[in-house]
């Protein structure tokens, strides 16, 4: 099922849904089901799971010199999908990248998706490579994610990269995108983004997620400010809890958000790690609650390989 349909179905009701990474190359898919597991008995409608981008890895000869290798370090994205639906009986969404595809290799991770019952996808340009300061177009691939969006809207309608298919069967995918409630760390203002969000919904998409992010006013307001746009499409709000210390250097660095002070104060006041995720959980249980008070059709957990903080939040949510 679609997720527009998910939400259409709930009546109004506040579905629970979370992100996961795929496992790195060599580990066993179990442990990612043992994280997935604590989580099932708040019914999750749909299961988003990120695609990564291709990384170099350096390999020494045996006469010194340096082989630059390109790899994927969590590969497995679409077969991950095909076995959380199995395994769970869940929709399953898998991210579609700009970075590290050509157009026809997003093509036929479609189809694959397709062949798999997979309805829904996740459109997103991605980042820049780890040894790139600004993102760079894949030669042959998308350069924004509205263009992605586009080729995904044409498959939708029986349309391919190099012809067409008549009396097309099968159901089309319903295509989420991402928003920025303190703007993409690349545009110049929020105003100049959302008309990058416009653009991506213009060309198809069905609804947002968005970034994380700490403080609800900055989701309402840019809630308010999308609306005003004309975008209409649900937004769905993404939530982490703090869990390290670490994490208020990190997240900001990394997504380019502010944490409010006082959830700085607090995680600071703490004593070791253990205090920290209670916190990150405590203000995630905040923020889940005036959320839902908003109405919001969905609450979205960025799990990071990690779910009992999302326990602890959902138990008191859902």
């Amino acid at each position: 099922m679609k997720v527009t349909e998910h939400i259409k179905n709930a009546n109004g009701k506040t579905l629970f849904s979370f992100e996961i990474i795929p496992p790195q190359k060599g580990s066993s898919i179990e442990d990612l089901y043992s994280n997935i597991d604590p989580l099932m008995e708040f019914n999750p409608p749909f299961i988003d799971v990120t695609t990564s981008r291709e990384e170099y890895i350096y390999i020494e000869r045996d006469n010194g010199l340096i082989d630059r290798k390109i790899t994927r370090m969590r590969p497995g994205t679409v077969g991950i999908c095909a076995s959380l639906q199995h395994k769970y009986n869940v929709d399953t969404v898998p991210h579609v990248l700009c970075g590290g595809f050509t157009k026809e290799e997003t093509e036929y991770m479609l189809i694959d998706c397709q062949y798999l019952g997979i309805e829904n996808v996740v459109a997103l340009r991605g980042d820049a490579m780890k040894e790139e300061k600004y993102f760079r177009p894949t030669k042959g691939g998308h350069t924004y994610a509205s263009e992605l969006v586009a080729q995904i809207f044409s498959l939708n309608k029986g349309e391919y990269l190099h012809d067409a298919v008549e009396n097309l069967t099968g159901k089309e995918f319903c295509i989420g995108v991402a928003g920025y409630p303190e703007k993409h760390m690349e545009a110049p203002s929020l105003n100049y983004d959302l008309k990058w969000l416009k653009a991506k919904v213009d060309a198809g998409a069905d609804y947002v997620v968005t970034q994380m992010f700490f403080d609800n006013q900055k989701f309402f307001e840019f809630v308010e400010k999308a609306r005003e746009m004309g975008i209409t499409v649900p937004i769905i709000p993404g939530i982490k809890p703090i869990a390290t210390k670490r994490h208020l250097q990190l997240l900001p660095h990394v997504f380019k958000i502010d944490l409010p002070e006082d959830l700085i104060d607090a995680v600071t006041a703490c004593k070791d790690n253990k205090a920290v995720r209670q916190v990150g959980v405590e203000w995630a249980i905040q923020q889940s609650k005036e959320l839902l008070d908003y109405g919001v059709p969905v609450l979205h957990y960025y799990s990071m390989g990690k779910s009992d903080n999302i326990k602890a939040v959902a138990s008191a949510i859902f």
